[in-house]
């Protein structure tokens, strides 16, 4: 029975971290790519690791159990039997490599932390793959009771599982095992549309709307949906369970090759080139897509919720960053409450292990719920001036004023002021946010009612696609003013309509379907944030803003520094890191 500090860690897979929990009490959880700055970082999480004891103010051998996400023993004889009767090709030595590296983790961490691995050995506890994404969402939930379900590609030879929490004791019900996978159909789509880089399926969703789901019956012939509540994909489409699929996990941006055959051509055509422009048929297969995607998830769920007779429900898994199949489960499912922690991918398997490997079958009652998504580190006055004041050449090069001010509520009504005019400012503020969202603490913020704001943002500051959306920051007290069927969500992971009498007023953040990814903000989880937009609220009657992660096709910002050189490199118009401020020169026409 672990005792005082577990350590989780999430390691040779896609979005490496570690989380650390104290007690039952989450002190610190980071992702590695925030570190590295390179997106979806794999490999070792030193560095997050490493952050995690600095922000608990903990040694190394202070930590009683290193808890993996990963278990190479699990599921010995499927896989075994898979690879007797298919013999696939190409895969089998790389993942004994993988396999290889998870199991001389013990080593790997020792090195890491600076102790002897003969103390680190007896401490380190692998816990599959899937019982530490339903853990990551069951355990930090303010469910005592729920149904707990997990969709993603594939860990430790799993794809979707569903069960049970109760108090501190979770029970999986059911497995869908490899090769059969909800987000390896939504991977072979998002590379047949040429977005061939890992986690790019989240453009395909913000794609879908744009386009007439007319592929829905050609899409539906890839996976077959079962009345127990599983699916089967037609593998005659699909390479990753017979010819291979190159997977790189070593230190850096992971890689996955093809994962369909060109059968797919037959259904839908020739697939799209990473350069060619996107035309209506493309985006008729991401709406048709998104169609099929969420029947099967829907289908699961609902076979969840009927088995369990919960109206509570705790998703994870990568499939759960699916935010606009998220904000139809109530609508679609008897599952009245849902609740998606912010790292439902990968990177949220080390909460997931650390509190599985606390709770341990139940040998600890819970006493956490995570309200808020703040759990990296933060930067004080004196480390953003030193910063600033070092750059201070390339700062006088690009026609800036600094300043620092002494009163929050002072500042944060001349920021909404610059925002009401049509200003785009960084906004860096308290402890990084958790996850892929970032939530009012490493934003760009910026004025939801400009409807040229999207394209201004898209093409000055981000440099990415003009199909992308932004999301609303919206008052918790506001969110039935705004949007029609909603319920708080201060992670950013359900989408919902807007207000029709309301879409005129925020075309900012209205998707092409009339619909927003929303993030409600209250004063008890991020005060300062909910200040910003109360003054925002006041100076032009909407109690909202666009909200936009500090970034430009990089990881979200952690330190001043990379705040400071986006903000220099883009054009944006004010940066706000703590008191300080630098403001470029307005623009005059």
């Amino acid at each position: 029975m672990p005792t005082g500090l577990v350590l989780g860690l999430n390691a040779y897979h896609g979005d490496v971290s570690a989380a650390l929990v104290r007690d039952g009490r989450l002190i610190a959880a980071v992702e590695e790519e925030r570190f590295r700055r390179i997106k979806h970082y794999a490999g070792f999480p030193h560095l997050a690791l490493a952050e995690c004891l600095r922000l608990a103010g903990a040694r190394p051998a202070d930590v009683d159990v290193f808890a993996v996400s990963r278990n190479p023993r699990a599921h010995l004889w499927r896989k075994a039997l898979f690879l007797l009767r298919y013999r696939p090709s190409g895969t089998v030595g790389e993942r004994a490599r993988n396999m290889s590296k998870v199991g001389s983790l013990p080593a790997t961490i020792a090195a890491s932390v600076g102790l002897d691995e003969r103390v680190v050995r007896p401490r380190t506890r692998f816990i599959e793959h899937h019982p530490s994404h339903l853990a990551s969402a069951a355990f930090v939930s303010p469910f005592d009771s729920a149904a707990v379900c997990a969709i993603d590609g594939f860990g430790d030879f799993v794809s979707t599982s569903w069960g049970r929490v109760e108090g501190s004791r979770l029970q999986v019900d059911r497995r869908v095992f490899f090769p059969h996978s909800l987000g390896l159909l939504y991977l072979a789509i998002t590379q047949f549309l040429g977005f061939a880089k890992y986690g790019d399926e989240f453009k395909v969703m913000g794609l879908a709307p744009y386009g007439e789901p007319r592929f829905v019956r050609e899409l539906s012939t890839l996976v077959h949906l079962n009345g127990d509540g599983g699916f089967a994909l037609d593998l005659s489409y699909f390479r990753h369970w017979s010819d291979g699929v190159a997977m790189t996990w070593e230190e850096g941006e992971p890689v996955i090759g093809r994962v369909f055959t060109k059968k797919l051509y037959s259904l839908l055509g020739p697939a799209r080139l990473a350069d060619e422009p996107l035309d209506a048929r493309h985006e008729a297969i991401a709406a048709s897509l998104q169609v099929v995607y969420e029947r099967a998830a829907m289908h699961v769920l609902s076979h969840v919720q009927r088995s369990t007779g919960a109206t509570r429900l705790c998703l994870a898994g990568g499939c759960g960053m699916n935010s606009v199949a998220n904000g139809k489960i109530r609508e679609q499912t008897d599952f009245r409450e849902v609740f998606i922690q912010p790292a439902a991918g990968d990177n949220g398997t080390a909460l997931g292990a650390a509190y599985h490997a606390w709770h341990d079958g139940g040998s600890h009652p819970r006493d956490f719920v995570m309200e808020h998504g703040y759990w990296g580190p933060e930067f004080g006055d004196a480390e953003i001036a030193a910063v600033l004041d070092s750059d201070r050449t390339a700062i006088d090069q690009s026609d800036c004023t600094r300043r620092s001010w002494s009163d929050p509520d002072a500042l944060d009504a001349w920021t909404a002021e610059q925002i009401a005019a049509g200003r785009v400012v960084g906004w860096f503020q308290g402890r990084m946010e958790w996850g892929a969202r970032a939530l009012g603490n490493r934003s760009i913020v910026a004025d939801p009612r400009r409807a040229d704001m999207r394209d201004i943002i898209n093409t000055r500051i981000k440099f990415r696609e003009r199909f992308r959306p932004f999301a609303p920051s919206v008052l918790e007290e506001a969110l039935d003013e705004y949007f029609v069927g909603a319920v708080p969500d201060p992670f950013m992971l359900q989408v919902y309509p807007v207000r029709p009498d309301k879409r005129a007023t925020v075309p900012a953040i209205t998707h092409v379907d009339g619909s927003g990814r929303l993030q409600t903000v209250s004063r008890r989880s991020n005060p300062r944030y909910w200040k910003l937009i109360k003054a925002f609220e006041r100076v032009s009657g909407v109690p909202m803003l666009l909200n936009t992660s500090f970034n430009e096709n990089e990881p979200i910002v952690l330190r001043p520094q990379e705040a400071l050189d986006c903000f220099l490199r883009t054009h944006m118009d004010i940066i706000v890191m703590g008191p300080h401020v630098l403001e470029r020169a307005a623009v005059t026409t």
